[in-house]
């Protein structure tokens, strides 16, 4: 055991290994994978909360329900995608720091942004959450992990259904209306 700098009694990592028969590379990558997802998907739940919160217009009550649902399928998947790394004898996010960067979802916390652009973000966001999901499909699926490439291939179709939806809701869409 090693102390932080905080002071805290911290456990090192390879007494948290848990048994499997994975490659110990292959679960090192996995998990390495897994864990930028999460990072992605904490900073995609806030951000979708966030505009959740503050969308405005005549479309308000359609967009704050949707992105509510989106959030809480977001959020949904979080403990998930942390608890696999863990089962496949990894390791994953130890803070908010970490989180913040490993992400490779980019931050808004303007002050305004009108509720089209609010859509279109997500609806990039989610976009390319889908295809980093597909790249680390094809780890999980090279190294045989069933269960994990099995998962993935849920939360892509969660992660293209909310694009869809995005889509749909700013298609020929004009400040304002459709």
């Amino acid at each position: 055991m090693a102390k932080s700098l905080s002071g805290r009694t911290r456990v090192d990592g390879d007494r948290l290994n848990t048994p499997t028969d994975l490659a110990p590379e292959a679960t090192k990558k996995i998990a390495e994978g897994l864990t930028v997802l999460l990072s992605d998907l904490f900073a995609l739940y806030v951000k979708t909360k966030n505009f959740h919160w503050h969308v405005s217009g005549p479309n308000f009550r359609d967009y704050h329900l949707m992105l509510d649902e989106q959030s809480q399928q977001i959020f949904g998947i979080i403990d998930d995608v942390g608890e696999r790394a863990r089962k496949i004898g990894g390791t994953t996010l130890r803070s908010l720091g970490q989180a913040s960067r490993l992400s490779r979802v980019e931050d808004n916390d303007a002050d305004y942004v009108s509720p089209l652009e609010m859509l279109a973000e997500l609806r990039d966001d989610n976009k390319t959450l889908t295809a980093n999901m597909r790249e680390l499909h094809e780890v999980t699926d090279e190294a045989k992990d069933v269960s994990t490439t099995s998962l993935l291939e849920e939360w892509i179709n969660q992660s293209e259904e909310r694009t869809w939806f995005l889509y749909e809701a700013t298609r020929n869409a004009t400040e304002g209306g459709h």
